[in-house]
């Protein structure tokens, strides 16, 4: 009977240790590696789907980099594909035909209108040329929106940096009711609105696309103080991306 006794009782240990076993490899690596997780895009931004604005023609092959240009992000070859935009289904571009006014009211070259007319070809004839130095555009979109992206074109006929660029938002005109600065690489503070850690960047037909995160306002003041190739400001096309507030 003791020998029987002591035969299951043998049996029942090997058993629970076994068990004890399989539960423990269930949750190790395999091979000496952490199990995969898939990651869920859709699940970690519900809702959210990638704005792709139509692009103009390339105006040159590659992105040449100018010399003596510090603080500047790599070219797009060498940095990859840009990440989509992502925003809630139905944004679009609010600033489309929406009045533009500037620190330099009459341009050297076109109309300021010509900053939110949907046309973002490069070619002669397509942007608009202000004075020298700091300017600055300001575009009223005529109604509180959430904004979640805004694209710049400056000038992309060549490789071109301009300096000290600036995009920031607010409620009211005079920009003193929920100001936010979305951009800054002015780095000597040359505009009075604080030293900025953005790179520098090379304007291509892509355009430069500034994340906005959702952030609400009805006026869009962007920046900027001359250039790498002379000290004169230009305006290709300025999109903003957004939905009424509600």
């Amino acid at each position: 009977m003791s020998k029987l006794l002591l035969s299951l009782f043998l049996v029942l240990a090997v058993t629970l240790v076994g068990c004890g076993d399989e539960e423990v490899d269930e949750q190790m690596p395999v091979n000496g590696e952490p199990p995969e997780v898939e990651h869920d895009e859709e699940a970690a931004d519900p809702g959210m789907v990638e704005i792709e604005p139509e692009l103009p023609r390339p105006m040159f092959v590659g992105t040449p980099v100018p010399a003596e240009v510090d603080h500047l992000e790599p070219p797009r070859e060498e940095a990859g594909e840009r990440p989509p935009l992502l925003a809630p289904e139905g944004t679009e571009n609010v600033a489309l035909g929406k009045p533009v006014t500037s620190s330099d009211p009459f341009p050297i070259i076109g109309e300021l209108e010509m900053i939110t007319n949907g046309v973002k070809d490069g070619s002669d004839g397509n942007f608009v040329e202000l004075g020298p130095f700091e300017q600055h555009v300001t575009i009223d979109l005529e109604d509180m929106y959430e904004i979640y992206g805004i694209y710049v074109w400056h000038y992309h006929q060549e490789a071109r940096i301009y300096f000290d660029v600036v995009v920031k938002t607010a409620d009211d005109p005079d920009f003193t009711e929920n100001v936010n600065i979305l951009f800054n690489n002015d780095l000597d503070n040359n505009h009075g609105l604080g030293a900025g850690e953005d790179l520098r960047y090379i304007e291509t037909f892509e355009g430069k696309l500034i994340d906005a995160k959702g952030v609400q306002g009805r006026y869009v003041r962007l920046y900027s103080n001359g250039n790498n190739v002379n000290d004169l400001n230009h305006y290709i096309e300025v999109e903003v991306y957004g939905k009424p507030v509600q």
